[in-house]
């Protein structure tokens, strides 16, 4: 009989391990997933402005998008998306050299930090994301710059 009780128990035990494991790999797999995809926004953005592939900029930003800095008067600076967008031209390439610093996500909504050398320049993009029903879409950029040697 006690050799029945054991039997059950260890395999409630196995079970509710299994279901455990399970579980935890399921949100492991969907923080990388979501991870992924801003990773893939961030490099449509950093790609297609350095590569001149207008369309893997726009894929990349809302069209409600815009870019803020400051002007030298230290004024605020609002440059919406698509005037932004028009600066690249298809197929025309560009000093520039980026990569993803940060990334953080809670739910549907994420920050990442990039920084993006170009010359004797670099820009710190901070961007904001949201997950909507076509996937990440940066919704705001704030930038600086700084020279660098």
């Amino acid at each position: 009989m006690n050799e029945i009780k054991n039997k059950k128990s260890t395999n409630m035990r196995r079970t509710i391990l299994t279901l455990s494991a399970c579980l935890c790999l399921s949100f492991i797999a969907f923080g990388q997933s979501d991870k992924e995809a801003v990773e893939a926004t961030l490099m449509d953005y950093m790609d297609g402005t350095s590569k001149g592939q207008v369309a893997r900029i726009k894929r990349a930003f809302t069209e409600t998008a815009a870019l803020y800095s400051v002007n030298p008067d230290g004024s605020q600076r609002r440059l919406p998306i698509a005037e932004y967008i028009g600066y690249f031209k298809e197929g025309q390439a560009r000093d520039r050299v980026g990569k993803i610093i940060s990334i953080d996500i809670v739910n549907n909504a994420a920050h990442a930090k990039v920084e993006i050398v170009s010359g004797n320049t670099k820009f710190t993009d901070y961007m904001l994301l949201l997950k909507l029903k076509d996937g990440w879409k940066i919704i705001n950029k704030s930038f600086t710059r700084e020279a660098i040697r």
